[in-house]
């Protein structure tokens, strides 16, 4: 049998992830025709099936979960001899793969984005948006070399660090601006908008207010899918939300929306940094992240 090549196990790690041919080719940065060809090699290879084909999505069989499984590992210890490579050399350099939460990516991103480049010039940057959930997944197996997140994870195979603290305000529609500002219990009789389930912040917000998602909450509340669109939501009259400080900036200076301050102790988040204890490049995450806390 001839050789597997750690391409096509790459491609069939995406494949995998994606479901879809054509996702798996742009996340590979290749056209779908090679990854396929890439893909039936490796099928032939190994002389059986690895996915089951369906007209606009494909998963796994039952040897190729087997098979992704193992995969993952080779994948992993090759990105880690790599990174130890770099390690040596005293320097950051080559790709950086983090991944950072949606409540965060925009705001904390372009500014900390061209620090990295001003002072890592020959760091090659790529950035993977989702949720927290998605992120340590893709951590764990290596996919990820950091990520940037709400603390903490409690993760033991990750080591993590506090880069800064971040309230909460609270954005109510405009005429309420001369009111005052409510307390959580108030909240909690208010419809509350929050992002959908599995974001953090959702949770996060619901803690403060006295509402669990396992209680009647969803009843007085209205989900969104970015803290753009509960602004928005605010702003036509369909009730309130709360979002973190590093977003009033850039979502409510053009909605007609009141911005307030708890007086009280207000809700707030731990924001952090995370990487694999194992990774060689540790040491130069501990000043990466230095650099995000000293210009916070």
């Amino acid at each position: 049998m001839a050789n597997i090549t750690l391409r096509q196990l790459r491609y069939f790690r995406a494949l995998a992830s994606h479901g879809h041919f054509g996702q798996a080719a742009e996340a590979s940065a290749v056209s779908q025709p090679a990854l396929s060809v890439q893909i039936k090699e490796l099928e032939e290879r190994l002389g059986c099936t690895l996915f089951e084909r369906e007209p606009r999505a494909v998963r796994l069989t039952g040897l190729g979960a087997e098979l992704l499984e193992r995969a993952e590992g080779i994948l992993q210890s090759v990105d880690e001899l790599e990174l130890l490579a770099r390690a040596a050399q005293g320097r950051l350099a080559g790709a950086l793969r983090i991944g950072v939460i949606p409540t965060i990516a925009p705001y904390l991103l372009p500014g900390l984005l061209g620090d990295f480049a001003h002072s890592h010039p020959e760091l090659d940057i790529r950035i993977r948006e989702t949720m927290t959930s998605t992120l340590l997944n893709e951590l764990g197996q290596g996919r990820l070399d950091l990520a940037i997140l709400a603390l903490p994870v409690s993760e033991p195979n990750l080591e993590e660090v506090t880069l800064f603290e971040e309230r909460f305000v609270l954005v109510r529609p405009e005429a309420e601006d001369a009111l005052p500002v409510p307390d959580p219990a108030s909240l909690s009789e208010r419809r509350l908008l929050l992002l959908e389930e599995g974001h953090c912040f959702r949770d996060q917000a619901l803690s403060f207010c006295g509402m669990s998602p396992a209680s009647g909450a969803r009843q007085k509340t209205l989900d969104g899918s970015s803290l753009t669109t509960l602004v928005r939501l605010v702003e036509a009259g369909f009730g309130v939300t709360l979002i973190p400080e590093m977003a009033v900036e850039a979502e409510t200076p053009a909605a007609k929306v009141s911005v307030a301050r708890f007086s009280g102790p207000a809700p707030a988040r731990r924001i952090g940094m995370v990487w694999r204890r194992t990774d060689p490049m540790r040491g130069h995450y501990r000043e990466l992240a230095d650099q995000i806390r000293a210009g916070a």
